[in-house]
């Protein structure tokens, strides 16, 4: 037996509940892993909330890593013992599990265990984001919403690498601070700025190639006017909400516009996708211009906690469940 969070129903983080499940032999093309950190993502708020339909009773958690436990008939490249890591996987909220072999990588010499299980969500949907969505060249302005959340600050630093000046959103002063320190050239504050006229301002009034929007419902609209003519609207998130149907002519009046809803899921779905970007990921952290700090850390127990304190805006950075 192993312990696991699940939830029965949809609703508030109190819907969270720790309970024992039974974890047999990996079956054939599985292994068994031995969770030894696990991520926490805003996606798992939509899960549990019902805003993203789940099958019920579910596990929550999207991604982890940790130790192969067992090896499963078939499956070749990987040990007992072996670290490795994953996400698109749900169900990660556990102490351990099987899972598809040919879905999870291992996790170089130099990245920790708590590192690789932040790096699996969050940095792998910075690098579809920025070098393969909109591919962001050197001397580009862009904007970042959330630019001191988990994904945020893991952005800011490698566009910052990549030669980009970036425009972050934040909630307070604090967190300006945060982003800032992890390369963000400039900071707003979105409860007391109007974005839209100081990212116009920064810009000498020409906008942005390129809008990174998770925040959604509240931020669509004003995203939609800090872009350049034949600018991209990026919109990979909705922590307040969904964005309402959108008359798409608007696209053409603001200036011919291009908008898309990418998710990492897609992004990966090859063995070949997978393995490309957890390796572009991987190398970045490596090389030093990129670095992971796990800024909370909860135990498994406390999983209902780190979702209140996600949804409350008073986590920043990577944070992670310890079983």
């Amino acid at each position: 037996m192993a312990k696991a969070v699940r939830f029965h129903k949809t609703g508030g983080p109190e819907v969270l509940k720790v309970e024992d499940v039974a974890v047999g032999e990996p079956e054939a093309g599985q292994i068994r892993i031995r969770h030894t950190a696990i991520g926490i993502n805003f996606i798992d708020t939509y899960q549990r909330s019902g805003l993203y339909p789940m099958q019920l009773p579910a596990t929550a958690g999207n991604e982890g890593a940790g130790v192969v436990d067992a090896v499963g008939p078939g499956v070749t490249g990987l040990k007992k013992g072996d670290r490795v890591a994953y996400t698109g996987l749900i169900g990660s909220y556990c102490e351990a599990r099987n899972v598809p072999a040919d879905r999870i990588v291992k996790v170089p010499d130099g990245i920790t265990d708590e590192q690789a299980a932040t790096l699996m969500l969050k940095g792998m949907t910075v690098q579809y984001l920025i070098r393969r969505t909109y591919t962001v060249k050197a001397g580009d302005t862009v904007l970042f919403h959330a630019a001191a959340g988990g994904v945020g600050l893991f952005a800011c630093q490698w566009l910052k690498a990549l030669g980009a000046t970036v425009i972050g959103t934040v909630g307070s002063e604090e967190k300006a601070a945060l982003a800032k320190a992890h390369g963000c050239d400039h900071t707003i504050l979105y409860n007391k700025e109007n974005f839209v006229e100081r990212v116009k301002q920064i810009t000498g009034g020409k906008g942005v190639p390129v809008v990174y929007d998770s925040v959604g419902k509240t931020t669509f609209d004003g995203s939609l006017d800090c872009l350049q003519p034949r600018g991209l609207m990026v919109l990979f998130g909705n922590a307040s909400g969904a964005v309402p149907p959108v008359n798409l002519g608007i696209l053409a009046q603001k200036g011919s516009l291009y908008i898309t809803r990418p998710t990492l899921v897609t992004y990966i779905a090859s063995r070949q996708d997978l393995e490309a970007t957890s390796k572009d990921v991987f190398d970045i952290v490596l090389s030093g211009k990129v670095k992971v700090d796990i800024t909370a850390r909860y135990k498994l127990a406390d999983a209902a906690k780190a979702h209140t304190d996600l949804e409350g805006r008073k986590t920043t950075g990577q944070t992670i469940l310890v079983p």
